[in-house]
């Protein structure tokens, strides 16, 4: 295991904004990982797990801690008995794009709507990532992690990683406990394309089925439209993507909302679990608030494409795209009582 001291971190996130790590461990295997968690331990060192710093906000100071940087790799994958769904077993630190394209030519469905989502595998069970009408907790069997408390690998099936909206346990009741290591998804073979959202369906002709691959594609196409998808060149992809959560709130204060701003809000369901509440995009909520895509606060600024990612607009601190974040979420609160949520870790704040 070799230990970097004071490694820059800002080049290791999509942001490309913070100060350096105090301790810095890139892991390619199992061992490393226990190895680090343990040296950070003996240290009473702070823990950080990154993974492709597509989430991740890092403060002007850095951190004063261990950063553990995961490289683990390998996607296995196996049919069911049935031959009915394939598993796959994936590192986690495998990139996350790259494998929902291995899926899709492989015609397996489940994560197609998922492409074009920048970071690693092991990100993916943390956050719940989802996107255009697909989460991955759909279609996670079990995620195998290193559990830091009792010092042992473990394996957890879905039903156990406390999956909710853009939340599990590892990222709340749990968080920094569980080093995630792998990840275990089934897949449909030869399942259907989820066609939920407008936008998706929007791009096909009406009666069209199109392939797994197409509808991959066009969610790609749909990201980078909104700067959602990192290009390279592009200054709108200088973010962590989505900075607010979608709120969840009750068909009250939708309804509320809809008499202050004398117009309706986009609404979809907030899951079959939660049937007295709606789901509002936060993109309509700010744009309402008075913000427009292009807005800007220093070096910090809304992207040109889409009002829901922050951008550094070059040479940005920490603390200018902070301040703009907190002057969204305060107009959007005293306009709709409605307290965004910041979706991306904010790391040494």
């Amino acid at each position: 295991m070799r230990i970097e001291e004071n490694r820059e971190l800002a080049p290791l996130t999509t942001f490309g904004v913070g100060g350096p790590a105090r301790w810095f461990v890139k892991a390619a295997e199992e061992a490393d990982v226990i190895e680090a968690v343990e040296w950070a331990h003996r240290q009473r060192a702070s823990l950080f797990i990154l993974g492709g710093g597509s989430n991740l906000l890092v403060s002007d100071d850095g951190f004063d801690g261990l950063v553990l940087q995961i490289a683990l790799k390998g996607i296995r994958g196996r049919l069911t008995p049935d031959s009915a769904n394939c598993l796959y077993e994936v590192g986690a630190g495998e990139d996350w794009d790259a494998f929902v394209q291995r899926t899709v030519e492989e015609n397996c469905a489940g994560i197609e709507c998922l492409a074009g989502i920048p970071g690693t595998v092991g990100g993916t069970p943390v956050q719940n990532v989802g996107a255009y009408g697909e989460e991955v907790s759909s279609t996670i069997q079990s995620v195998r992690a290193y559990d830091t408390d009792r010092k042992q690998i473990v394996e957890l099936g879905a039903g156990e990683c406390g999956f909710s909206y853009r939340s599990s346990r590892f990222n709340s009741s749990d968080r920094g406990r569980f080093v995630v290591l792998s990840v275990v998804y089934r897949l449909a073979r030869g399942g259907s394309p989820t066609l939920k959202y407008a936008d998706l369906q929007r791009v096909f002709t009406p009666g069209y089925v199109p392939s797994l691959n197409e509808v991959a594609g066009a969610v790609r196409q749909i990201r980078q439209s909104k700067g959602m998808l990192l290009v390279e060149g592009d200054p709108d992809c200088r973010s962590a993507g989505s900075f607010f959560k979608n709120p969840i709130i009750s068909r009250e204060i939708a309804a509320a909302i809809s008499q202050t701003a004398g117009s309706e809000p986009p609404r979809f369901s907030a899951g079959a679990d939660l049937p007295e509440k709606v789901k509002l995009p936060a993109a309509w909520l700010i744009e309402q608030a008075g913000f427009a895509r292009g807005y800007r606060l220093g070096r910090a600024g809304i992207s040109s494409k889409h009002t829901l990612a922050l951008v550094n607009l070059g040479g940005a601190r920490a603390s200018e795209i902070v301040a703009l974040a907190n002057e969204i979420r305060s107009a959007v609160s005293s306009k709709f009582s409605v307290e965004l949520e910041m979706e991306p870790v904010m790391l040494g704040f």
